[in-house]
């Protein structure tokens, strides 16, 4: 690629500026096995986007369409506004990603694995390479062990380096499959700080996790993915709030309470604490106006907000029930294995 050479065009119904990246009828069908079904996904720009889904949901599949790192069946890919993978040599630049775990050379040691990578860098000066690699190393925790060799390394060194790859120089677009597996909870916070920092200087992270704490605590955004298929996205506080929205009432009158509620058709039950009203159908003054003209002793009203794990929970288990696809992980290790 040149300078002088131009970059491809993205369709004329373009990505909005505001999108780092998005999907259109994304499929990936390996044989008969449907991995990614009709997936319609958009990644705002400066967002932390947590892709969640039980295993074998189709989130790498995605991630791999995403990058240009397998092609789609059927469907567009856009991403930083140019179409996939024939934009690739422009957008992947200003992409760090680590997806599906890092792989390095076992007999070298963890800095001079990351010096073959950041040779490799086109926009990364010889000058400067030793330089990003120490600060990449120092950003997850790894200068201490940067002399040794990666054969040595934990499960969750090797995903420190594999994140240090990603990091060697500022990106738009930094993409992470499952960044915690393997860490132990320092390890995780310090994982959390990364993406918290990345947000802070304006890059778009993607996170690919089926931690839903880390998600809940770390993202801005993020999309459901079940059996292949979106099943929700949005911002996070906006589908939280979207959820089963519910006030808890304090109050001693419990039995009482519940009955004089489910009397005038208002979804009611006992909670920890009081009783936990359902306001899909109603507000919470009309509730306390209820309670008191039934006689019960309000003590306190509290909103309640649906929590990720029961909006994860409850999208997950109303779709479905079908093949596990994370039989799609094997399938391709599997063909070659019958070839040899």
């Amino acid at each position: 690629m040149t300078t002088e050479e131009e970059a491809p065009a993205v369709s004329s119904a373009g990505a909005p500026a505001r999108l780092a990246a998005r999907t259109r009828n994304l499929r990936k069908v390996y044989g008969k096995t449907v991995a990614v079904d009709h997936v319609d996904l958009d990644v705002p720009v400066g967002a932390v986007l947590g892709m969640l889904g039980p295993n074998g949901s189709g989130k790498t599949t995605t991630i791999r369409m995403l990058l240009g790192l397998v092609l789609p069946t059927a469907g567009t890919v856009e991403l930083l506004g140019h179409r996939m993978p024939d934009g690739a040599g422009w957008a992947l630049p200003e992409v760090g990603a680590l997806v599906e775990g890092p792989g390095f050379h076992p007999f070298l040691s963890g800095r001079d694995n990351l010096l073959r990578v950041a040779a490799a860098e086109p926009r990364l000066a010889s000058k400067d390479i030793p330089r990003a690699v120490g600060q990449a190393l120092e950003r997850v925790g790894l200068s201490a062990a940067a002399n040794r060799r990666y054969r040595g390394y934990s499960l969750g060194m090797k995903q420190r380096l594999g994140l240090a790859s990603a990091l060697l120089i500022p990106r738009r677009f930094v993409v992470l499959d499952e960044p915690t597996n393997g860490l132990d909870p320092a390890g995780t916070r310090e994982v959390r700080a990364v993406v918290a920092d990345l947000h802070a200087s304006g890059t778009t992270v993607l996170v690919s996790s089926h931690l839903l704490a880390e998600v809940e605590a770390t993202c801005t955004h993020v999309a459901v993915l079940h059996q292949g298929s979106v099943v929700a996205q949005g911002e996070l506080a906006e589908l939280l709030e979207a959820g089963d929205a519910g006030v808890l009432v304090s109050t001693p009158d419990v039995a009482v309470a519940v009955d004089a509620l489910r009397d005038n058709r208002i979804p009611a039950r006992e909670a920890p604490g009081g009783v936990r009203v359902d306001l899909a159908a109603t507000t919470a003054p009309e509730v306390v106006a209820t309670l008191v003209g039934a006689g019960v002793a309000v003590h306190e009203v509290r909103r309640q907000r649906t929590g990720l794990e029961e909006l994860f929970a409850r999208l997950t288990e109303s779709a479905e029930q079908g093949p596990r696809l994370s039989e799609v992980d094997t399938f391709e290790e599997a063909r070659d294995d019958a070839r040899r």
